[in-house]
């Protein structure tokens, strides 16, 4: 047999990279959105005594802990490199479901929910750094937006696993469920490579050019690696002169869509109950959105390349906001379906389009610092609103929920809209090597 070309064997290499990845991250967003998904049934059973406030708390200890594992995720990387690291996340997320499947306590299960959102929080970052590192030249974002959309499979995945599961087995089969990727670790261990910029990063240029003559890919040049004091000042320079509006614009824009992303996937299926739709329908719900999300972002980046990633983002939370303030009015099961579906398609991708507009907003050597930040600050946001959503529902106002998800959705679109118009008015260039950054 003929040895492949070295454009097939360089394709070879990106698609099983790309692919593991892909079930990797699925795996994410099964767990990510079981919470949401066997919620309607842990409050109407009452079980371990839960009150709609206790709910909104562990839905916030997730993002709590997802905050945690982004930011710990680059540092850690760095250390052990991101094959491992990816091995780890999925390892602690699956373990730390096992621990909610047994616990006999709401206490007990917010510890897994929090230890399972530290995993969460860094297997996505760096599984998007590892797609990059090996994705064909010039369709980078176009293989981040294919892996995003596994977030969202797994979205789906949990509401079919809470379908056929929670009412003739119990909550706790559902949990067991995602355990289940443990087993796919030893994949990671023996079929992923690691990433060729830690490789080359940490001066092992042997085994990194080894790995790309197999593959005929081509090996990152090395970078200096920036200090602490670098990354200081870079964090410094986004206040510099007048940037520290833009710098808080961006974040507060990144608060309040990361506050509707991950309040309406906590509480869609509850408040969707509350609505008087039957508990296999508000599920069903789940799925319809996370369908909106997948194509949501297979066309985000074209818009964005062709509109401009900042109008994008305006435009997509202004209709991202009108969705989801019509999902508090009862309407018939067809029309509903169809919201639930757009507010998918437009939620998932208008806070990516943050990042976006960051990215190619900032220079080379801040963008990172930039993006990093931004991301960190937004998930102050996505703590926020599986709380908001719980305190809500606490105090008898549930009908208020979607109003209040839907009014951080018209704040981000202000946000980012002022930020725009901002840059615009003051001449600043956007870089041409405009890039899609996907950091949920």
């Amino acid at each position: 047999m003929s040895p492949l070309a070295p454009s097939a064997r360089g394709s070879r290499l990106a698609l099983l990279v790309v692919g593991l990845c892909w079930l990797a991250v699925l795996f994410d967003g099964l767990d990510m959105f079981i919470y949401g998904s066997v919620l309607p049934h842990l409050l109407e059973t009452k079980t371990f005594g839960l009150t709609p406030g206790q709910a909104g708390d562990l839905g916030s200890y997730a993002t709590f802990g997802m905050l945690v594992g982004a930011l710990a995720a680059g540092t850690v990387a760095d250390r052990i490199g991101r094959k491992k690291l990816m091995i780890g996340c999925v390892t602690l997320f699956s373990l730390a479901s096992g621990i909610c499947a047994i616990s006999g306590s709401v206490a007990v299960f917010g510890v897994g929910r929090t230890l399972a959102g530290v995993g969460l929080g860094g297997l996505l970052p760096t599984a998007i750094s590892m797609v990059s590192d090996y994705a064909p030249r010039g369709r980078g974002a176009l293989v981040i937006g294919l892996l995003m959309t596994a977030h969202h499979a797994g979205g789906i995945l949990s509401a079919y696993v809470a379908k056929w599961l929670v009412d003739p087995v119990g909550w706790r089969a559902a949990f067991w469920v995602c355990v289940v990727p443990l087993v796919f670790t030893p994949v990671l261990f023996r079929f992923l490579p690691e990433s060729l910029s830690f490789l080359v990063a940490k001066g092992r240029t042997d085994e990194a050019r080894a790995l790309a003559d197999r593959y005929e890919v081509e090996l990152p040049a090395a970078t200096g690696r920036k200090t602490a004091a670098d990354r200081w000042d870079a964090l410094i320079g986004l206040f510099r002169g007048g940037e520290w509006i833009q710098t808080l614009l961006y974040w507060l824009a990144s608060f309040g869509g990361l506050l509707l992303v991950y309040g309406v996937a906590t509480w869609l299926p509850t408040l969707m109950r509350t609505q008087g739709y039957e508990l296999a329908n508000a599920l069903t719900f789940v799925v319809v959105f996370n369908l909106g999300g997948i194509v949501g972002m297979l066309v985000a980046g074209r818009a964005a390349d062709r509109f401009g990633a900042p109008r994008i983002s305006a435009i997509w939370f202004a209709l991202t906001a009108a969705g989801v303030a019509l999902l508090s009015v009862h309407m018939p099961m067809g029309v509903t379906t169809l919201v639930v579906f757009l507010t998918g398609v437009f939620l998932n991708s208008a806070q990516t389009m943050i990042y976006a507009t960051v990215s190619i907003r900032s220079t080379p050597d801040n963008r990172a610092t930039a993006v990093g930040w931004t991301s960190g600050m937004g998930r102050f946001g996505a703590v926020f609103g599986p709380w908001l959503g719980g305190q809500l529902l606490a105090a008898g106002h549930g009908g208020w929920g979607f109003t209040a998800f839907a009014l951080a959705g018209v704040s981000s679109m202000i946000f980012i809209g002022i930020a725009a118009l901002r840059t615009a008015k003051s001449g600043t260039p956007a870089s041409s090597d405009q890039e899609l950054v996907t950091a949920h």
